[in-house]
C-alpha cells in the first residue's frame, strides 16, 4: 500500500481558476486507486449555463469517460467545499471510495450539513469521509470571492 498523498492542492488550483473565470471558487479532483489524477475540474455553472456544472459533477463525468465506466469504484474525490446534496448523491451513484473535502458549507452542504445525504437509507453507497483538508485556504478563497462581489 502506498503512503497517503493529498491532492487537495490540485483541487485548490482548480478553485482558483474557477474564480478567475468569475465562477464560485470550488475545485474537484478524482484520483485513481493507484493514486493518479484521473480528472480535475472547477465550477462552470455560469460559463456552461448549466446548474449541474459543479466541480464535482464535471470531475466525475470526466473521470467516467477516461476510465470507461459509470462507476468509479476505488477512486477518491478531493473537493475544496463540502458537496451540496446534488453532488453528494452523484458521489454515491459513482461509488467513490473516499471523499476528502476542505471547508464545511453551512448554507448549501449535503454531507455534514443540511440533509446529510449519506445518512439516508436510500443512499446506495457511502464513501469514507475526511473533512477539513486545507480548510483555511478553501474558506479564504470563498470569502475573498464573495467579498469582492458585495457592495
Amino acid at each position: 500500500m502506498s503512503p497517503f498523498r493529498s491532492h487537495m492542492e490540485t483541487a485548490l488550483a482548480e478553485a482558483r481558476a474557477a474564480a478567475e473565470r468569475g465562477e464560485v471558487p470550488v475545485g474537484a479532483v478524482v484520483v485513481s486507486p493507484r493514486g493518479d489524477v484521473v480528472a480535475a475540474a472547477g465550477n462552470r455553472t455560469i460559463e456552461l449555463r448549466d446548474p449541474t456544472a459543479h466541480a464535482e459533477i464535471l470531475a466525475i463525468r470526466a473521470a467516467c469517460q477516461v476510465l470507461g465506466s459509470e462507476r468509479l469504484a476505488g477512486c477518491d474525490l478531493y473537493v475544496t467545499l463540502e458537496p451540496c446534496p446534488m453532488c453528494a448523491s452523484a458521489i454515491s451513484q459513482a461509488r467513490i471510495a473516499r471523499l476528502y473535502y476542505g471547508t464545511a458549507d453551512p448554507k448549501s452542504g449535503g454531507v455534514s450539513q443540511g440533509p446529510r445525504v449519506f445518512e439516508h437509507p436510500q443512499c446506495h453507497h457511502v464513501p469514507e469521509i475526511y473533512d477539513g483538508i486545507n480548510a483555511a485556504e478553501a474558506e479564504r478563497l470563498l470569502k475573498t470571492f464573495f467579498a469582492a462581489r458585495r457592495p
